[in-house]
């Protein structure tokens, strides 16, 4: 028996990096998945979004560990799409017992509109609000969700540095309101013992990650710097020397938030940083 065997968990952002991690460290202790993305690329996002073929690489991944899927093309800023790729996916597999709220962009860039702020704000912060509004209705007392929020939430001068643009801030901004949406839902929902907690991480080792916008913001001395020149400066994000986690690390979180090891904690801002945000020693947030 694994640690969620036959939960049926609902994942936005599922086609690859963090969202695929989550899937397949889920579907290897037992649990089934909703899996959405939007497979298609914003305009204002400087770096490729996942696709079609990445969605499909999820399903094999978690097929191959005998587990089902129902996966769909959904884009977290459309509602309806959300409430129809779950209610599929509950129709098909029989129950919803958590959702993974993961689905994220950062559009950095000073050459970038005023769009590139709202797109962030949209997918970043509307997204998580959306696939909890379509996952509520299936979700039984005792659930559990989870907001992918950022160690920007909580130390927001990281991104809001004019050099990177409206989106900078739209991502900071975001990421701030899921913090915030999180303690006060998890308050709401105390009454149904549904626990609600974000995860906060650090640099994760993935697309969002390894682009050439990212490299520029980490190293604006540099005209055109490469991910070489990034790993010297991606350290300033931790407080242990490394320049970022794996996916898999947050995975590991996410496992014990939809578990029922964390059957007691919700309203939680669980910091996956590699103590980033203790080594700045920020005040506590107020809410």
């Amino acid at each position: 028996m694994g640690r969620v065997q036959d939960k049926v968990v609902f994942i936005t952002g599922a086609a690859r990096g963090q969202g695929r991690a989550h899937a397949i460290r889920l579907a290897a202790e037992g649990a089934d998945i909703i899996a959405v993305d939007v497979c298609e690329d914003i305009a204002t996002n400087g770096y490729p979004l996942a696709t079609e073929e990445d969605l499909d690489e999820t399903v094999r991944e978690v097929e191959k560990l005998g587990r089902h899927i129902v996966a769909r093309k959904a884009d977290v800023r459309d509602p309806a799409a959300l409430k129809a790729a779950v209610a599929e996916g509950v129709a098909e597999l029989g129950r919803l017992d958590a959702v993974v709220a993961q689905a994220g962009i950062a559009p950095l860039g000073s050459g970038r509109s005023v769009q590139a702020f709202i797109d962030a704000v949209t997918v970043d912060f509307n997204g998580v609000v959306h696939a909890v509004e379509a996952a509520l209705p299936h979700l039984p007392d005792g659930g559990s969700i989870v907001a992918t929020g950022s160690i920007a939430a909580l130390t927001p001068a990281s991104v809001d540095n004019p050099a990177n643009g409206p989106g900078g801030l739209g991502y900071s901004f975001a990421k701030r309101q899921v913090a915030a949406f999180v303690h006060d839902l998890a308050t709401v929902l105390l009454s149904r013992r549904i626990r609600v907690n974000a995860l906060h991480p650090t640099n994760v080792n993935t697309d969002m990650l390894n682009n050439d916008l990212m490299y520029r913001s980490f190293r604006p001395d540099l005209d055109r710097p490469t991910r070489e020149d990034a790993l010297l400066s991606f350290p300033a994000t931790t407080g242990m020397g490394n320049p970022y986690v794996e996916p898999e690390d947050i995975a590991d979180t996410v496992l014990f938030l939809v578990s029922d090891e964390s059957r007691y904690v919700t309203g939680m801002q669980m910091r996956v940083d590699a103590g980033g945000y203790v080594r700045k020693r920020p005040q506590l947030p107020t809410f």
